[in-house]
């Protein structure tokens, strides 16, 4: 919002302290305080090297002097101040164009990203776990987008390890040839009934390991696997796939497109679309090429077991392995092969992770190694950086993937389209035409809505029904206020009388009371909003927001009469401050990754 008595007031305190120039971020004042907007000279202390109750002062005088302000009050190094309704329609609402181009950075600003998301292994479906994260990077791209940044969107799927080996030895021994066709099921799905096969049959291989040998039951199922038989088999395929085995290549080629064909199902029903994708399978070998040569060059070192490590202990993070004893990469290895490689492909100034946060560790430590190797993109603060990401949990506890003990993200999709299909049908009588697509969009946007309206750090209890209701601070709510605006305004088109009155140059000196002015303000602050939720990677902020200014208008509905107001000019203020409302909340929704419906 470009406020005329703000940008007067920037020019007078540089000519009045003699500094560069200045920048007034747009603030609110706390609703315990009077007026619309305040200048917080705590803020512009530093800039103008003054005390920051002089600054107030000086400001305080200057603005009770301007044309836009009806009031000052100076409290301590606030200035709070009320504009009049002229100037305050005009600064937030007047501009047609303000929703698109609000909170666009400046060009010096805009920075080249790589976001990677997503990063699904090819042993199982995607899961709860995975929409959070489908979800947050896809929003997190789109708003790093919306304020000017060039971002890429990449996927890295885990198509190699240990892992992908379980399932493919369950499916060699206990598969008998079957095929997704044969079940009548997705690709994704069938490789991961393999993948809990494996755990149940290791898991009975560990109890008959410590029924032989009593004095292992104090040991942790994964420190006994390369001890059972099946676990030894999994550790040798996954050598033999290392090796370039045919037989165990043709496996995992076959296995790997079915799981893919299941993935790119997934994603289309998400929304959820790369600009590249990644195989860790095509990029690990790069990793373990520059864990070579830093070994030739006494970066790393060859302990005496035969493994390749790197000494962090300078970054408090102890010693590393690189590469296990007998020459395979660990997970860190293809990391630091893809980073290099997406630096190379994108040139980006800052890499972005979205990964959970069980991770935190583990990107601690491979953007300490990108620094120990040398890479000089990977020298500052800001270069490298983990969205870390808190667990989406079952009322039950913790999904786990290999007991199958996880709400599948299918399954998810269809059951969140179901509860909305039945949500809409109790508000009419009869089913509407379009009831299946209404369902898709509701389902989807309450899901989104439920996983992005929390800071991203934290940890989420799932409950699909609560995020489908269309009161209280669910996506449906938000939804419905843009379908109620959408309505209002086609009424406003069949009525002749309205439209004509609305086709005038809109006076902004009639409107005024509380409601309008609230929500006016809450318009007005929409491109800080934007660029607070892109800087902090912080999809709450945006989300908090699009609720907040849905409250506001859902009081100003209330208590302001449009279509039927007072005066044919009062009718016209209002009717554009409604499309002001209704384009911010599409803008918003869709930056979020959200469809609007413009009936609900």
């Amino acid at each position: 919002m470009k406020v005329n008595c703000i940008a007067a007031l920037e020019e007078h305190l540089q000519a009045s302290f003699a500094v560069s120039p200045l920048s007034i971020a747009i603030e609110r004042p706390p609703s315990s305080m009077a007026g619309d907007l305040v200048v917080n000279c705590f803020r512009l202390a530093g800039a103008l090297r003054r005390n920051p109750l002089e600054i107030a002062m000086a400001a305080a005088e200057f603005l009770s002097r301007h044309s836009d302000v009806e009031a000052v009050d100076q409290i301590k190094a606030y200035v709070n101040l009320s504009l009049t309704s002229q100037a305050l329609f005009e600064a937030a609402v007047a501009d047609p164009q303000a929703p698109r181009r609000d909170g666009v950075l400046p060009t010096a600003r805009r920075q080249r990203i790589v976001v990677e998301y997503s990063a699904p292994n090819t042993n199982k479906p995607q899961h709860l776990g995975h929409v959070r994260n489908n979800t947050l990077g896809q929003a997190a791209v789109s708003l790093l987008r919306r304020v000017g940044h060039k971002v890429v969107a990449v996927n890295l799927v885990n198509d190699r390890g240990i892992h992908i080996c379980k399932s493919m030895l369950a499916y060699q021994r206990f598969g008998h040839g079957e095929t997704p066709q044969d079940r009548e099921m997705k690709g994704d799905h069938l490789v991961g009934d393999y993948y809990v096969k494996f755990d149940q049959e290791y898991r009975r291989q560990v109890e008959q390991l410590r029924e032989a040998q009593p004095e292992l039951r104090e040991r942790a199922d994964e420190e006994l696997f390369l001890q059972t038989e099946i676990g030894r088999a999994a550790q040798d395929m996954l050598v033999k796939w290392e090796a370039e085995d045919p037989q165990v290549r043709a496996l995992w080629r076959t296995m790997n497109q079915w799981v893919l064909a299941g993935f790119d199902q997934t994603y289309l029903r998400l929304g959820v679309a790369f600009d590249r994708t990644y195989l860790e399978s095509e990029t690990y070998g790069f990793g373990r090429q520059i864990v070579l040569d830093a070994l030739a060059k006494g970066i790393f070192k060859r302990r005496e077991d035969g493994a390749t490590v790197v000494d962090l202990s300078d970054e408090k993070l102890g010693e590393k392995v690189v590469l296990r004893s007998d020459s395979t990469s660990v997970y860190v290895t293809q990391d630091i092969g893809t980073t290099a490689i997406k630096h190379d492909d994108w040139r980006p100034q800052r890499q972005i992770w979205v990964v959970g946060d069980e991770q935190i560790f583990h990107f601690k430590v491979l953007f300490a190694i990108l620094r120990k190797l040398g890479f000089p993109w990977a020298q500052t603060e800001d270069a490298l950086c983990h969205m870390a990401y808190g667990m989406v949990n079952l009322p039950s506890g913790r999904m786990k993937s290999r007991e199958g003990t996880v709400v599948d993200a299918d399954d998810l999709l269809d059951e969140m389209e179901s509860l909305a299909q039945a949500a809409t049908l109790q508000r009419y009588e009869e089913a509407p035409n379009d009831l299946a697509e209404r369902s898709r969009a509701i389902g989807l946007g309450a899901l989104k809505f439920m996983l992005l309206k929390v800071n991203p750090k934290t940890t989420i209890l799932f409950d699909p029904e609560a995020s489908l209701k269309f009161e209280g601070d669910t996506g449906p709510y938000i939804l419905y206020a843009y379908a109620r605006i959408c309505s209002m305004l086609r009424k406003a088109d069949d009525s002749a009388a309205v439209a004509k009155a609305a086709a005038a140059p809109v006076d902004w000196s009639v409107p005024g009371v509380a409601a309008e002015r609230d929500l006016a303000l809450s318009c007005g602050v929409y491109g800080e909003v934007l660029q607070r939720a892109a800087a902090e990677l912080d999809t709450s902020i945006l989300a908090g927001y699009l609720l907040e200014l849905s409250k506001a208008f859902s009081r100003f509905y209330r208590e302001c009469p449009v279509l039927n107001a007072d005066s044919d000019k009062l009718a016209a203020a209002r009717l554009e401050l409604c499309r002001r409302v209704r384009d911010i909340l599409a803008d918003g929704l869709h930056t979020l990754g959200i469809e609007t419906l413009d009936s609900m």
